[in-house]
């Protein structure tokens, strides 16, 4: 059985820097990539179809990590694929940060450490792990701005992703998502 790929393959004029897709998202956070719609009152990311104009990238990192994270092997389609891969390590390194007694105002303070650290890696940098998968950035700008758009994808991911780990109300991380915090994604970690 194949991985699952992303469905913003054929996304039409999708900006690139390097071979990373710069797609539109649905975030308050600040940052270079273009603004999706909010979403409607009776839509939650939790029902969000991927037919939706407001599906965005997260939204779909988000319910493909757990079917994705037991595949060792990868084929990379396009540059979209190459998004859902960073989003799927990202989400791997949040998960591992986030302990079984944690209440959700601690595991907030260290998930959001994480989100706004401006020091990691991107593609190019010799601290990033699937170099021989991404292009690096053609200039400094290039690769600034690749900083600041996945620096926004990181910080809301940290956000949808801390309303679905304490998502029940009970003030304790769902053990469902606790329980991928010791799988990595092809074999690496961000």
């Amino acid at each position: 059985m194949p991985a699952y790929h992303s469905v913003f393959l054929d996304e039409p004029n999708q900006h690139l820097i390097g071979n990373f897709a710069l797609l539109p998202l649905r975030t308050r956070t600040r940052g270079p990539a273009l603004q999706l719609p909010a979403l409607p009152a009776d839509i939650t990311d939790l029902t969000i179809d991927a037919s939706h104009e407001s599906y965005d990238p997260l939204d779909e990192i988000l319910s493909l990590f757990r079917a994705n994270t037991f595949f060792r092997n990868f084929e990379i389609k396009g540059p979209a694929d190459r998004v859902l891969i960073y989003g799927i390590l990202y989400v791997s390194e949040v998960l591992s940060k986030i302990k079984p007694n944690m209440s959700r105002r601690e595991a907030e303070k260290a998930v959001m450490n994480i989100a706004l650290d401006t020091n990691f890696a991107i593609p190019g940098d010799a601290g990033f792990p699937l170099n021989q998968a991404f292009e690096a950035p053609s200039d400094r700008q290039g690769a600034e701005t690749l900083r600041q758009y996945v620096m926004q994808m990181r910080q809301e991911l940290a956000t949808r992703l801390l309303a679905r780990v304490y998502g029940d109300g009970s003030g304790v991380p769902s053990k469902w998502w606790l329980s991928f915090t010791k799988r990595k994604f092809m074999g690496k970690q961000l």
